[in-house]
């Protein structure tokens, strides 16, 4: 990959030699429609505690034509090497380095983004830096805690708008010069450049006055919803404003919907940028607002967490990412006015299910990873740093208590603003609030690496009166492969007692119904249940408060199975289904099994996030888990359901949106494929089913992946969606056909060539991979293994990431798979990020192995 590999070591050098005060950075964006390079123009201003020293600055540059130091000119050819400007041995108590270089455009969402809109024809920049591409842009010192101030200035095409960090000035001959910013971190200054349309507005209360903006490209302009959006921020800057107990740090912020990013967002400082997928062109549930809230209100934490108080090293990645993962969903949970006040079941859903799965690979890591270099780092935005993290801050919380949570970082932001700091600083102001010794608990908690399982122990008499009730931990051994041990850990965990209510046929909570603990060790007993009659069914971890696997006693495990949908609140239905999908993943519960539970459940499944997550479930278990022999049998008892529960829906409902979607993901019959082509060309329709761009999409894949649909029907529906977002769905539709043909067309526009723009490119290897097309992807498992350790090592990281991930033979479930990852594991000498990403792949098919035997046995009579 191109860019040197910092290391953690020479990090911490640098950063005991250095004291970076100053940079200012001159961009000529002029060309910017024809693309190519531009030119850079960096001059920053530092301090060495050791005078004739030697350094480095980081510039990644297809060309460099100046660096002077000190008024000292140096020869480029000599001091410029790969991604790294070396000053060797010239270094003075205050120093000057000024870097001229030309820099490059991209179309892989790192460092300066470039992107035409086939709509407007016009061309539209984004910057996106974490981890470690502000060296794509401009000379820099790449590391978080060499915080300094940024002033951009920026010479861009008539017309267009700059945005940047600091509060958007008035341009002069088409050049914006902006104010220097805070001290802040290389990675979260931000320029986004372009004729963007924009909707302001201001956030206001107790004299203070934030100015508000929201960009999109003006062809995504008639479907932003910018009031929505202002008003989940506005509630965001009340709840964080007055939790962390100090005011918004920059002068404004804009939020800008960018196209064909890479992650959700970014936190720049000020200058947050989005995937513009969060515009909705087309119908959407509730499901995808709520996911775009929780976004907004992740990326806004971070402008305390991550970018008033920055860690020190990546190792500290996981504060920042899960306090904003908890931050985004405690204030959905309890902000006034919040529209989504039952954010926990989501989180229990979805970020939880995340974590379960991430630390069950041979990568588990402590939360607290040990950070090497940059490509440990760029692996580790992972399950862990972001869900299991954001859960053991809930724990945590639950351990100390909210308020002394909030007290403790509103002391810790104080102390540390506009600086970096180490785990143990947080650590210091919660122990100083809560009175906990928090290091035992960090120690177990956040140094290491594994999951616990916590199962119920009961006792009755013969009149269902419980006579014991205990708690046991377990701690099952790591997988082959990671490192560490299995521990036993502290939970404080809430148990749920619930029955049946005869009237509504619902199962209720008790009043007196809710015991809270700690759990610790590996029994822990109960009493307070002794003497109490046995209710239907007792839930551990009821709301969620620890993160650990949960399992249900067998009666209340019969029960559920039965009640599942009836539990009345949302939070212990999301934790049922969620216990059941982990027991299938681990052959507990025959995937045949599983579908059988969500078909008897989901219809009273309220929460459509939950709905349209059973929907990606099933799915996956049918076509990875079940017994190869049956799994046609399953996929159609599946379809019919998704079939009959799309009829039932009521009109024009989230329910009915999501079920059409899940039919459309695996119609098979000829019955079924005739139905989706006439909804397509309106000889049918389902009452309040609104047949939209979105939607027809989703119909024409799958017409394609089965054969129906060829060149001619994808470019005719290309046609009628002229946009980059049809682009990418035409890539999909095309690489999804059904014949060797459209296979290797799309191997060949992601192996062979590398000029594909990373949107498309993941459109095209979401369409390649198909589950019901093993026979004909099956000669691309060894051409996997041909290429992928090339397409590492000459690829960007994202780019080459999403290669090695989209198209490992995943869909080929098979001993000869694992047989053959292994053989490439041990003669092709990958690094350790490209090794970890293809051991996570190969876990997932030998799971899948697993859960097939447990299916296979429980066909058997």
């Amino acid at each position: 990959m191109p860019g040197t590999n910092l290391t953690r070591e020479e990090a911490q050098q640098r950063a005991k030699l250095l004291t970076v005060d100053s940079y200012e950075i001159d961009l000529d964006l002029s060309g910017a429609q024809e693309g190519g390079t531009y030119r850079s123009v960096t001059t920053v201003r530092f301090d060495v505690a050791e005078t004739g020293a030697d350094s480095f600055i980081d510039l990644v540059a297809p060309a460099v034509h100046e660096v002077t130091l000190n008024g000292d000119a140096l020869d480029p050819a000599e001091v410029f090497e790969d991604s790294r400007i070396a000053l060797p041995g010239l270094l003075q108590g205050r120093n000057v380095l000024r870097v001229v270089a030309d820099c490059a455009y991209t179309n892989t969402g790192e460092g300066l983004h470039r992107f035409v809109d086939p709509v407007d024809d016009q061309a539209y920049l984004y910057t996106q830096f974490e981890v470690p591409d502000a060296r794509r842009v401009f000379a820099s010192f790449e590391q978080p805690d060499l915080k300094a101030t940024f002033q951009f200035t920026v010479k861009a095409p008539e017309g267009w708008t700059v945005v940047s960090n600091s509060p958007t000035p008035e341009p002069e001959n088409d050049v914006w010069v902006f104010e220097p910013t805070p001290r802040i971190s290389t990675y979260i200054t931000a320029l986004i450049v372009g004729p963007y349309h924009s909707v302001h507005s201001v956030y206001e209360k107790d004299g203070q006055s934030v100015p508000l903006g929201i960009y999109c490209r003006p062809s995504l302009a008639e479907f932003l919803d910018a009031d929505a959006i202002f008003e989940v921020t506005r509630q965001g800057f009340d709840w964080f404003q007055e939790k962390f107990d100090y005011a918004y740090p920059f002068k404004k912020y804009d939020q800008l919907f960018v196209p064909e990013f890479n992650a959700g967002a970014m936190e720049n400082a000020g200058a947050v940028t989005i995937r513009d997928q969060y515009v909705f062109r087309s119908k959407v549930t509730d499901a995808a607002y709520e996911a775009r809230a929780t976004t907004i209100l992740h990326e806004l934490a971070h402008m305390w967490f991550g970018d008033l108080v920055t860690m020190e090293w990546w190792n500290d990645l996981w504060l920042n990412e899960s306090f904003a993962t908890y931050a985004e969903a405690a204030c959905m949970a309890y902000a006034p006015g919040s529209k989504w006040p039952h954010s926990w079941t989501t989180f229990a859903n979805q970020m939880k299910t995340w974590a379960y799965r991430q630390d069950q690979l041979p990568s588990t890591h402590p939360i607290m990873a040990d950070i090497r270099d940059l490509d440990d780092v760029l692996v580790n935005f992972d399950g862990i740093t972001y869900a299991k993290g954001a859960s053991v801050l809930k724990q945590l919380v639950a351990y100390v208590g909210m308020d002394e949570f909030f007290r403790g970082v509103q002391a810790y932001f104080k102390r540390h603003a506009y600086g970096n700091t180490r785990l143990s600083d947080l650590l210091g102001a919660l122990e100083e609030t809560s009175g906990r010794d928090l290091r035992t608990w960090s120690k177990k908690w956040l140094e290491t690496a594994g999951i616990n399982i916590l199962r119920p122990e009961i006792e009755t008499d013969a009149d269902g009166v419980i006579t014991s009730f205990a708690i046991r931990q377990e701690a099952p051994a790591l997988p082959a492969g990671a490192k560490g041990e299995a521990i036993l850990r502290p939970h404080r965990i809430a148990v749920g007692l619930y029955d049946l209510d005869e009237a509504s046929g619902k199962l209720v909570r008790a009043a007196d119904g809710r015991i809270e603990l700690d759990v610790d060790g590996e029994l822990t007993a109960v009493p307070e249940l002794a003497g109490r009659r046995r209710p239907a069914v007792i839930l551990l971890n009821d709301d969620d408060l620890s993160y650990a696997k949960v399992r249900l006693d067998e009666e209340s495990l019969a029960v559920v199975t039965e009640h599942l949908g009836d539990f009345e609140s949302s939070l212990p239905r999301a934790l049922c289904w969620a216990s059941a999908w982990d027991m299938t993943r681990d052959a507990e519960l025959a995937t045949r099994d599983y579908l059988s539970l969500v078909l008897s459940g989901v219809g009273k499944e309220s929460d459509i996030g939950v709905v349209q997550s059973l929907h990606r479930q099933v799915k996956l278990a049918v076509d990875l888990y079940s017994d190869p022999a049956t799994r046609e049998a399953l996929l159609t008892r599946w379809t019919d359901a998704t079939l009959a529960h799309l009829r039932a829906a009521d009109a024009g409902s989230d329910h009915q949106l999501a079920w059409a979607r899940a039919f459309a993901a695996t119609a098979r019959t000829p019955e079924q494929l005739d139905l989706l082509e006439s909804l397509l060309d309106g000889s049918h329709t389902v009452e309040g089913l609104v047949v939209d761009t979105e939607l027809r999409w989703a119909f024409v894949e799958r017409l394609a992946a089965v054969g129906r649909f060829d060149e001619a029907e994808i470019a005719g529906e290309y046609e009628r969606d002229r946009t980059a977002a049809g682009e990418r769905h035409a890539a999909t539709a095309r690489a999804a056909r059904p014949t060797p043909e459209a296979k290797a067309e799309a191997w060949a526009s992601v192996v062979d060539s590398d000029k594909l723009p990373n949107a498309v490119q993941e459109a095209v290897i979401a369409g390649f991979v198909q589950t019901d097309q093993r026979e004909l992807l099956a000669p691309y498992t060894d051409r996997y293994f041909e290429v992928v350790k090339d397409i590492w090592e000459s690829r960007s990281y994202e780019m080459a990431q999403q290669i090695a991930v989209g198209l490992y033979p995943s869909v080929q479930v098979s001993e000869d798979t694992l047989r053959r990852t292994d053989e490439w594991l041990a003669s092709a000498e990958p690094n350790a990020a490209l090794r970890r990403l293809v051991s996570e792949s190969r876990a997932g098919v030998e799971r899948a192995l697993k859960a097939q035997a447990a299916d296979t046995a429980a066909a058997r009579p």
